[in-house]
């Protein structure tokens, strides 16, 4: 019997956050002193309904005036998520890992030890109230943060997340190849983000496989590991740390409009 997609939080996970209200919030916590951000790392794999609903009712909170900007930093035991553009056929193997209906935007992912998940709860309106340069300087954050391990990520037109080019695996048009290192799905409420951002730094490649991850058949993934770079989950939280600055510390630029 195939196993379908998991509902979200339901009155079940959200009776956890409420047993639990700190379940997610007191441990390892530091606050960035120059963006006012507190960064929650979360040790373990972090369970997906009861972090969800964590997340949820500590949205709901900021939005009511009642909790502060966060950020929290963890690893999930294996799953897939469905994005609301998720397609039915990009699920290859439904009975390989829990599924679970996300909410947030974009299609198929996986999560699993050695992914690092970002879970960013930002306001967007104190950033300029402009989805797209949020989301294009979530993407420029990551991208600032493999820099710091000499990793040039890139940006691909009409393709969310990070990329990296791959001069070592030759494709069939005799280009170099490319592989996708950060995924990327946010979800606003009243102006405030949260899911957020996964980059890969030593989780097993095959258990994508499962799914066609982001709807792109056409091109792979990898990870700081596969690119050759022993950088360890603590050595990317303190680089993702050091450049959050640059990207957030400000509201998002005016642009001109042609």
């Amino acid at each position: 019997m195939k196993r379908g997609i998991l509902a979200g939080p339901g009155a079940d996970d959200r009776s956890v956050a409420d047993r639990h209200p700190r379940l997610y919030l007191d441990r390892h916590n530091r606050r960035n002193k120059r963006t006012m951000v507190d960064w929650t790392h979360i040790p373990g794999l972090a369970p997906y309904p009861e972090t969800l609903a964590a997340m949820e009712a500590h949205v709901a909170a900021m939005t009511e005036g009642r909790a502060g900007e966060a950020i929290w930093l963890l690893e999930h035991p294996p799953l897939y998520t469905a994005g609301t553009s998720a397609r039915p056929a990009d699920l290859v193997d439904p009975d390989r890992f829990p599924v679970y209906a996300a909410g947030r935007g974009g299609q198929y992912t996986y999560h699993g030890p050695g992914q690092r998940v970002i879970y960013a709860m930002l306001d967007v309106r104190a950033r300029g109230q402009d989805v797209r340069c949020f989301v294009r300087e979530l993407e420029r954050w990551v991208i600032d943060t493999l820099a710091e391990f000499n990793v040039a990520g890139e940006i691909r037109q009409g393709r969310v997340g990070v990329w990296v080019t791959r001069p070592d695996r030759i494709g069939p048009d005799g280009r170099p190849g490319e592989a996708k290192i950060a995924a990327l799905g946010i979800k606003l409420r009243r102006w405030v983000s949260f899911h957020g951002l996964s980059i890969n730094v030593e989780p097993d490649l095959g258990h994508f496989d499962g799914i066609v991850p982001c709807g792109i058949r056409d091109h792979g993934v990898t990870s700081l590991v596969d690119l050759g770079l022993p950088v360890s989950m603590a050595d990317l939280d303190a680089a993702l740390m050091a450049t959050f600055p640059r990207r957030f510390q400000t509201p998002c630029p005016v642009q001109d409009v042609a």
